[in-house]
């Protein structure tokens, strides 16, 4: 048995996927962009405001599942420029107290929406 979550109030995904699915007692969160829940709209005035914006998804999703960010075991992060890379570890990393998730980061030509970023990520209980 599997069950799905959304951020309460966010806009519907663009494509046929949830947001999260819980199976066992594993979440595996979709690929997220940095759309703001309560506005739609996409939250690209810098690099560290989108991944912010995509961090605060994500522990909403985690939020729904009753996780946190303690649970998460593997992150990948796609970037559209991989000269971020320091400034989106540096927000990445403030979500993380001790012991981050194992993760990988990657360049791409594109991202949905053209966004600069994208992450997705699997927490456990």
């Amino acid at each position: 048995m599997k069950q799905t979550f959304s951020i309460p109030g966010a806009p519907a995904p663009i494509g046929p996927y949830s947001p999260a699915v819980l199976k066992n007692d594993t979440l595996y969160i979709s690929g997220q962009i940095p759309t703001n829940p309560e506005t739609g709209k996409l939250t690209l005035e810098t690099i560290e405001a989108s991944t912010k914006q995509i961090m605060d998804n994500i522990g909403l999703l985690l939020k729904e599942a009753g996780m946190n960010y303690s649970n998460i075991v593997k992150c990948t992060i796609f970037v559209t420029d991989l000269n971020d890379f320091v400034k989106v570890n540096s927000v990445y990393g403030s979500y993380f107290e001790s012991m981050p998730p194992a993760r990988e980061t990657v360049q791409v030509s594109r991202l949905p929406l053209d966004v600069p970023i994208e992450i997705s990520c699997i927490a456990v209980r």
